[in-house]
């Protein structure tokens, strides 16, 4: 008896089929559009990348592993990825702090605190494009911060903001910090709005001020909302294109290429189709390999919490 209802109870029935058979078909659409405008785009790239290619003509000149090796080697993309890794830096360090304690002060109630908030959040509703456009006219020489800066007797100040290569990446990041600064804000706002407040408050009546209550009652609290600012900000750094090409388009002298850009100047200006492909797959592997091992060592104890929390 014992082994029969095993059996019984191991054997699908026809709800649970029915069940997976509704699951797969709402699940199925979503699944063909990302095999077509997702894995299909990368195979095709793996491919490109063996050849050397105009993108043309048919792919009939097979270089193996050249183009990566050309990529290794080249001067400008290293600069690229330099560049990628210093956006990085200076987000996880300047931007991220910069957000959490913007909105740990627009968490507190005070007049006005909605219009704030709306207004440190406007810029990141801005398209890249816009943006990029307007810096770039703001920050031409005799223009609008020059002129500003003269005026105040600041003349010692104005520099080629966008032509100086020794200059322009930090000039950038400031712009992409005013860009994206507001969205990390509001996600560290939503995650601070979570957090019971009778959990700061008892920590007031145990004689802690503001400053150690933040520190170690809240901060650990938004630990999970800050990591997963931090993971956008990083894939945002490592795949930042628009806003850099809109404004200086990479120069001067590659100085602020970045490694979407040496994969764009490498396809559709040099028609070098196949080391473009190449420069993809490169970049590609980075992001998946940045997104894989930060999702294992740092969101893995996230993920875990919520699975149990769900299946207890």
């Amino acid at each position: 008896m014992t082994a029969i209802s095993r059996a019984t109870r191991r054997r699908p029935g026809p709800r649970t089929r029915t069940r997976w058979l509704t699951i797969a078909l709402f699940v199925l659409p979503a699944l063909v559009l990302y095999a077509i405008f997702v894995l299909l785009p990368i195979v095709q790239a793996m491919q490109y990348s063996l050849y050397k290619w105009n993108g043309l003509t048919p792919l009939t000149d097979f270089v193996g592993l050249e183009n990566y090796v050309t990529a290794v080697n080249s001067r400008s993309f290293t600069i690229s990825v330099g560049n990628n890794l210093l956006i990085l830096f200076l987000s996880l360090f300047i931007q991220i702090p910069f957000s959490l304690a913007l909105a740990a002060l627009l968490n507190r109630r005070f007049p006005g605190r909605a219009m704030f908030r709306v207004l440190f959040f406007l810029p990141y509703v801005l398209s890249e494009a816009v943006t990029g456009i307007v810096f770039s006219l703001l920050l031409q020489p005799d223009s609008v911060l020059d002129s500003t800066l003269t005026n105040a007797g600041l003349e010692s100040f104005v520099q080629d903001w966008l032509g100086d290569s020794t200059l322009v990446m930090i000039t950038l990041f400031v712009i992409i910090t005013w860009k994206y600064f507001g969205f990390h804000m509001i996600i560290m706002l939503a995650g601070l709005q979570g957090i019971p407040r009778e959990l700061e408050e008892a920590a007031f009546i145990d004689g802690a001020d503001r400053r150690t209550a933040f520190r170690y009652v809240t901060l650990p609290l938004l630990g999970p909302t800050i990591r997963v600012s931090i993971f956008l900000s990083m894939i945002g750094a490592l795949q930042l294109f628009d806003l850099v090409w809109v404004m200086t388009g990479g120069g001067p002298v590659n100085a602020s290429s970045t490694m979407a850009i040496a994969m764009f100047k490498a396809g559709f200006r040099s028609h070098e189709f196949g080391y473009g492909s190449a420069l993809a797959v490169i970049l590609f592997l980075f992001c998946l390999v940045v997104a894989l091992l930060y999702q294992r060592f740092v969101l893995r104890r996230d993920t875990e919490g919520a699975v149990t929390a769900y299946g207890g």
